[in-house]
């Protein structure tokens, strides 16, 4: 079967914002950045704008406001920091550990200021991650790789990315206490099947930014909360008659 030798594409005016949810504060090894990094050099390689963030060094304080300092909080980087690379991505891929089965607290945090800012508008009147392609990339040693992709991705979609097909990769090694993915000897860098996997999810988040980018993003017709509020209901009946 024939297949494509070369990019269908170009890609470099796009941006890519990856936020490592470690718990480990640098210069700490985050087996979790050794695994984003593979997705990383990937896309500079073909031109990407790349910015690449651990949140926990950012005193980002807890909540789902967009910025905290007006709901008693003395300090939050959010808003200052975090948000406005955020804002100005067409991808945003989000890494983190594996404890106890699920996503990190670091990374529920992340995804609950991403929440905050959804009530946020972007220059069509839709909801401000519309446009934008999401992704995932899980490490750790014990089982959960899915389960929480699941949850990232749900969450992501959720609040308005667009989510490509195979859009989250992960390593765990064995089931169990053991080493991590950087470890001497885990096998984790040399994994075909994560490494095939890492790829696939980054080949997949360009195409769709690309497609979004050269579409103007998300046709602004049908979900637009301003017109809905008007009146505006684009065909949907709400007394349909039955027979």
């Amino acid at each position: 079967m024939a297949h494509e030798t070369r990019p269908p594409a170009t890609y470099d005016d796009l941006r890519a914002v990856f936020i490592n949810c470690t718990l480990k504060r640098s210069p700490e090894i985050s087996n979790t950045q050794g695994l984003m990094d593979r997705s990383i050099a990937l896309m500079r390689a073909q031109g990407v704008t790349v910015q690449n963030f651990r949140f926990v060094d950012h005193d980002v304080a807890t909540g789902v406001y967009p910025d905290m300092r007006e709901h008693g909080w003395a300090t939050d980087a959010w808003p200052d920091e975090i948000w406005p690379s955020i804002d100005a991505a067409d991808i945003l891929v989000v890494g983190g550990p594996i404890w106890l089965g699920d996503n990190a607290s670091i990374t529920r945090k992340l995804i609950e200021r991403l929440y905050s800012m959804s009530g946020l508008f972007n220059e069509k009147g839709q909801y401000i991650y519309y446009g934008k392609v999401g992704g995932a990339l899980i490490t750790g040693n014990e089982d959960g790789v899915k389960h929480c992709a699941m949850s990232i991705l749900y969450s992501l979609q959720h609040i308005g990315f667009t989510i490509p097909p195979a859009a989250d990769a992960g390593w765990i090694g064995a089931i169990g206490p053991g080493p991590s993915y950087l470890d001497p000897g885990s096998g984790g860098p040399e994994s075909d099947f994560t490494n095939r996997n890492t790829t696939f999810m980054t080949w997949n988040l360009l195409h769709t930014a690309r497609r979004l980018k050269d579409a103007g993003g998300i046709p602004a017709y049908g979900n637009l909360r301003q017109a809905w509020k008007d009146g505006e209901r684009w065909g949907y009946d709400a007394n349909p008659e039955y027979r």
